[in-house]
């Protein structure tokens, strides 16, 4: 692993913003699908958002509206901006990255959590606080 490695991450207050990203090693720039995920404590990892090398997009029902994930292929690194957080935001983001996928495979069923990622960063701790 190694190939790819998040930052921006740290403590908010309920309502404000933070700015993830998530640089992309040239070795894996090539990957079709790019996504974030977060866990908090005693919860399962869960899909947050996730964009494809064609730009279509896919949010949990949860952040739908607040978080936008953007990819600048020039900087070869990857975002999450999140608006409006809530305390239920809190947990350990990663991002992730996946080679391809197969016909009728998109970016709804990696953040559904059921496609396989090959790829992951060591994650960025993002604490909201009522």
């Amino acid at each position: 692993q190694g190939q790819l490695a998040e930052s921006g991450g740290g403590s908010v207050q309920a309502g404000g913003s933070l700015k993830l990203s998530c640089e992309v090693s040239r070795w894996i720039e090539d990957c079709w699908g790019w996504a974030w995920f977060r866990q908090a404590p005693g919860k399962k990892r869960e899909g947050v958002a996730a964009i494809d090398n064609d730009g279509d997009t896919s949010y949990a029902d949860s952040v739908k509206g607040r978080f936008t994930i953007s990819r600048d292929r020039s900087k070869n690194t990857l975002y999450l901006q999140m608006n409006r957080l809530k305390p239920e935001d809190t947990g350990m983001y990663y991002c992730a990255a996946i080679w391809a996928l197969n016909d009728g495979e998109d970016m709804s069923m990696v953040v559904s959590g059921s496609l396989r990622m090959n790829y992951w960063g060591k994650g960025t701790q993002v604490t909201i606080s009522s």
